[in-house]
C-alpha cells in the first residue's frame, strides 16, 4: 500500500499497481531550523517521551509514529518562540502504552535536573493514552517550586484538525504562569478557544479521539489557559509558584497491581497476585467484591499484600461500612481508597511502597493526602 499526501492534509492509501510512481518520500527528517531565543522571555524545558504530538507519518505503515523529539517540536510551532525560551530534552520516542515506571523514574531525574538549573517551568510532551499514569508518577515524585505541566495531542500534526499547536502553546502559558505543581493541560473543549489545567492526580482520558478528551474528576480543573491571548487563569485550590521547595524521591516498587473486579469473577484470580508489594481493587458501588473472594483476598494480606479498595464509579468515593461486605473487608485488612482514581492508587502504591518498608505506615499513608490525590469530602452532587 502507497501512502499519499492531500492538499488538505489527509493521507490516502493506493495500490502501487494502480499508480505511477515520480518520486519516493524522503527517508530523512527534514533539516532542523534554529528557533530564535528571546533574553527577555522565561527558561523553560521541554523534556520530550514521544505520543502523537511528537508524531509524523511512518510511510512504511501509512500510520503516524512517534519520531520527533523536543526541538522538532519547537520547529514545527514556531508561535512558541514568542513565550519563552526553551531547552530540550530528548528523553524517550515511545508511544504512551509503551510507558514504564522505570521511564517514570528517568523522567523524575531528567526534571529534577531542569529544575535545578533553575528554569522558569517544565514542559513534559507525552501520548494521551497514559498521560494521566505518568502525571500522577511525577505528581509522588517531585516536590516543585516551579510548574511542570504535562501535554499532548489527540491528533497528529499532519491531520488539519490537530490540536498538537494549540496545546502546546498552552502548556507553555500554564508553564510561564504563577501556576506550582503537577498539570496536564489539553483542550477543554472541541472549539480552538481555551484549554483546562488539570491536577496530575486527580485527571483522566474520558474519551479515545476526541479534542477534549481529558476531564478533571471529583474536583474542578486547576485553571484555564485562553487562546489566543494566553491569559492564564488560576482557581482558589491551585499550588501556586514557590509553595514548595525541590525534592525527589525516585524510588518505586514494581511489583504492584491493579484489578478490577467483575460479577463472577473467580477466586483463583487474586491468587495470581501472590507476591505482589500491593494490590489496587476498583470494586462495585461504595468499594466491594464477591463475598466468595474474601477468603482468598485474606490471605494474600496475610502473605504480605497491601491492598487498597478503589472504586469503579466515576464520582463519589469508597466507604466499606455500610454493608456487610464492607465491613468483612475492613476486617480481611483492605484499606479504603477514599476518592482516588484507581490508576492514581496503583502509581501512588508503587511509590509509597518504593519508599516505605513499614507495612503500618505504607496504609497510612495510603489514604492520606498527598498530592491532592485525595479529597476529604466529595463536592455536593459528585
Amino acid at each position: 500500500m502507497a501512502v499519499v499526501k492531500l492538499d488538505s492534509g489527509y493521507n490516502i492509501g493506493v495500490d502501487p499497481l494502480t499508480c505511477t510512481f515520480l518520486g519516493h518520500p524522503a527517508e530523512t527528517p527534514p533539516k532542523k531550523v534554529q528557533v530564535p531565543q528571546k533574553n527577555d522571555l522565561p527558561a523553560l524545558s521541554i523534556v520530550s517521551t514521544g505520543g502523537t504530538i511528537a508524531s509524523r507519518i511512518d510511510y512504511r505503515t501509512g500510520s503516524v509514529t512517534s519520531q520527533f523529539d523536543a526541538a522538532d517540536i519547537l520547529t514545527a510551532i514556531p508561535e512558541l518562540a514568542q513565550v519563552a525560551n526553551y531547552r530540550t530534552i530528548p528523553l524517550a520516542t515511545i508511544l504512551s502504552e509503551n510507558m514504564t515506571p522505570p521511564i517514570w523514574q528517568d523522567l523524575a531525574r531528567a526534571v529534577y535536573a531542569e529544575i535545578e538549573k533553575g528554569v522558569d517551568g517544565i514542559i513534559i510532551t507525552h501520548g494521551t493514552d497514559t498521560m494521566a499514569y505518568s502525571a500522577a508518577a511525577i505528581s509522588f515524585m517531585i516536590d516543585s517550586p516551579v510548574p511542570i505541566v504535562f501535554v499532548g495531542s489527540q491528533r497528529s500534526a499532519d491531520r488539519p484538525s490537530s490540536d498538537n499547536a494549540m496545546n502546546a502553546v498552552c502548556a507553555a502559558r500554564a508553564a510561564t504562569s504563577d501556576l506550582g505543581e503537577v498539570a496536564v493541560v489539553m483542550h477543554t473543549t472541541t472549539s480552538d478557544d481555551t484549554c483546562s489545567v488539570h491536577r496530575g492526580t486527580r485527571v483522566r482520558k474520558m474519551h479515545s479521539s476526541r479534542r477534549d478528551a481529558f476531564r478533571s474528576i471529583g474536583t474542578d480543573p486547576l485553571g484555564s489557559v485562553a487562546y489566543p491571548s494566553g491569559l492564564v487563569t488560576l482557581n482558589d485550590h491551585t499550588m501556586r509558584r514557590g509553595c514548595q521547595g525541590t525534592g525527589i524521591r525516585d524510588k518505586l516498587e514494581e511489583r504492584c497491581g491493579l484489578l478490577q473486579f467483575y460479577p463472577g469473577m473467580p477466586p483463583d484470580l487474586l491468587e495470581a497476585y501472590s507476591g505482589y508489594k500491593g494490590l489496587v481493587l476498583a470494586g462495585t458501588g461504595l468499594g466491594h467484591i464477591s463475598t466468595a473472594l474474601i477468603p482468598s483476598l485474606r490471605r494474600l494480606i496475610e502473605g504480605g499484600t497491601l491492598v487498597v479498595m478503589t472504586t469503579q464509579c466515576m464520582q463519589g468515593r469508597v466507604c466499606d461500612r455500610v454493608y456487610d461486605t464492607g465491613r468483612d473487608l475492613l476486617a480481611a485488612g483492605v484499606i479504603e481508597g477514599g476518592d482516588m482514581l484507581p490508576e492514581v492508587a496503583l502509581v501512588k502504591m508503587m511509590w509509597v511502597l518504593g519508599n516505605e518498608q513499614d507495612p503500618v505506615r505504607a496504609g497510612h499513608l495510603m489514604h492520606t493526602d498527598l498530592k491532592g490525590e485525595c479529597n476529604r469530602r466529595s463536592r455536593h452532587g459528585l
